[in-house]
């Protein structure tokens, strides 16, 4: 954030407009110039053979031609050696079913992956080599079955991935749509999953990937299940997210593929729970925030935050300049996230301390990390904000690239809001997917003690008290959507009840409303169900005292928590 002089102070006050609908960018297949690389395609096949598989291969030429990479394809495994493989920056499996490498050449291969090797699966490319763990591994997950061709609409995760960025929300088109023996979310980042309601056939679920990516001993893999049909090749969005995949494969465009689970979202088209401080505002379409009329600062005012995992996808179009505040208190003054939070910087070409992965003014990211894992203006970056009581890490496509820790007693990152800014006209920014985590640790209330499951007991219906804080895992909490969580239990009430003095307990975890708890910004917990908060009956700060519900009073010490999430 370039700081503007302090005189536009008095225009803040003014309210901003509404947001607005602003059509997303075209698609394109590459946003920047690659440096020149080398793909080998793959295509033998010991089992069922496609009969995509001259189109597929002439896809990928014509991608390479139009992109800066040659492209050599072949049905002889006998390239899959040390020397050769040394001059590829990724190897495309492109409808391969079998057994397709001998003992030798797999070898070859497992080296030319830990030695930082790219790999590109596609569609079939999971029907191959089911006696190979190594490669099962890197595809992360084998074929099982599949329905007949058709229409299925595709639900994609990650629009920050080069190979799913030029697609919306959804994405319907005409395939050979795979189940897989295993899901590979546990191992896997996940791009795209398929919508089984929309078609015919599907066995996995509501949980269906069907694209993902992943990063496994050096190397970098992406998988895709389309690619059946002959058509398939010349759907310019499926050629896009080929283009995609390959490039990120190849180490030429960066993506944060580390597995993720159990975040909220904040925002994904919906900016319900944000508000919006000064003149400045952002415009949303197509799920994507896009800065607008100047200096102002969207920010999350539903909620403060404590110890959690904030991720978010960003864009600049050019040389542009935008930042993340975290750890300032509410307020309608966008000076007050500046004066009292930390910002973490968005602009590439600014001073050490004041550039993409800076704490702005307070800490220089690692520049060579940084320009390892920064994608170039045009294209989506994905940030982690990793924050654990004082101490913050920044994390760029999965790239850590900063490590701060927080000395001054003015500022604190333990509790706070976060912020998306408006840094001025011509400073244009777009971002995407905002989602949180929030991580397990202690839950303090009346006299400093700790929300405590007595005894560290796990049987359902063992007490939640108050006690001294001890660091122990008794007294570690996690958030889980509406839920509460300690030893991989509910907060519970016992027997649902709703009337006050109704004690607290621990429960296994089963949807009920009496699990269910909203965190205030008042640092209230309600239980929905009965309207009521969680209390410390009578003011009793002794250890033991269980906890109960009782009605809300904002201003009692007995319900104000601190919160870990």
């Amino acid at each position: 954030m370039r700081i503007p002089g302090r005189s536009v102070r008095t225009a803040l006050a003014v309210a901003a407009a509404a947001l607005t609908a602003l059509a997303p960018p075209a698609a394109t297949e590459a946003d920047a110039a690659d440096t020149a690389y080398d793909v080998l395609v793959f295509t033998r096949t010991a089992g069922f053979r496609h009969d995509s598989i001259p189109a597929g291969v002439q896809a990928v030429k014509d991608l390479g031609a139009g992109n800066d990479f040659t492209v050599n394809a072949t049905e002889d495994p006998a390239a899959f050696t040390a020397s050769n493989l040394a001059g590829y920056e990724a190897v495309v499996f492109l409808n391969t079913t079998g057994d397709v490498l001998n003992d030798n050449q797999q070898g070859a291969f497992e080296s030319y992956v830990r030695g930082g090797g790219g790999f590109v699966g596609v569609h079939a490319a999971a029907d191959t080599e089911y006696s190979w763990p190594f490669y099962g591994q890197l595809m992360g997950a084998w074929f099982d079955s599949h329905p007949a061709i058709q229409e299925a609409t595709a639900r994609v995760e990650d629009r920050a991935h080069p190979a799913t960025s030029h697609l919306g929300q959804s994405w319907a088109r005409t395939d050979e749509w795979y189940n897989y023996r295993t899901n590979p979310r546990s191992t896997a980042h996940v791009l795209a999953t398929l919508d089984e309601t929309s078609y015919n056939g599907g066995t996995m679920g509501a949980d269906h990937p069907h694209t993902w990516c992943k990063t496994y001993e050096g190397g970098r893999s992406f998988y895709t299940g389309g690619g059946h049909t002959q058509e398939s090749y010349a759907d310019g969005a499926f050629r896009a997210q080929l283009l995609g995949g390959i490039r990120y494969a190849a180490g030429q465009a960066a993506a944060d593929c580390r597995p993720e689970s159990g975040y909220t979202t904040l925002f994904n088209g919906s900016t319900t729970g944000w508000s919006q401080a000064g003149p400045g505002s952002f415009t949303n379409s197509d799920a994507t925030l896009t800065t607008t009329g100047g200096l102002g600062l969207l920010w999350y005012s539903a909620q403060e935050y404590t110890s959690y995992s904030l991720k978010l996808d960003w864009m600049m179009p050019g040389d542009d300049n935008s930042g993340v505040f975290i750890g300032f208190p509410p307020s309608s003054d966008p000076w007050s996230a500046v004066d009292n939070g930390y910002e973490i910087q968005i602009d590439a070409t600014d001073t050490a301390d004041r550039t993409t992965g800076a704490v702005y003014g307070f800490a220089s990211a690692d520049i060579a990390a940084r320009d390892g894992a920064l994608n170039p203006p045009g294209e989506w970056n994905t940030y982690e904000l990793l924050v654990e009581g004082e101490h913050l890490q920044v994390f760029l496509n999965g790239v850590k690239i900063n490590d701060f820790t927080n000395t001054d007693p003015a500022r604190s990152l333990q509790q706070g809001h976060i912020g998306l800014q408006n840094h001025g006209t011509g400073d244009d920014v777009r971002f995407r997917n905002v989602r949180i985590k929030g991580l397990s640790g202690r839950i303090t209330g009346l006299a400093g003690k700790c929300v405590d499951v007595r005894a560290a007991a796990t049987a359902d219906g063992t007490p939640v008290q108050l006690y001294t804080c001890n660091g122990t895992d008794a007294q570690k909490w996690s958030r889980v959507g509406q839920t509460i969580r300690a030893f991989g239990k509910c907060l519970d009430i016992a027997g649902g009840a709703t009337a006050n003095r109704s004690p607290v307990q621990l429960h296994t975890c089963n949807g009920s409303g009496a699990q269910k708890w909203e965190v205030h910004t008042n640092s209230t917990l309600r239980n929905p169900q009965s309207g009521r908060c969680l209390d410390v009956p009578g003011g009793n700060s002794a250890d033991g005292t269980q906890l109960a519900l009782y009605d809300c009073v904002p201003t009692s010490p007995n319900e104000q928590w601190k919160l870990p999430f």
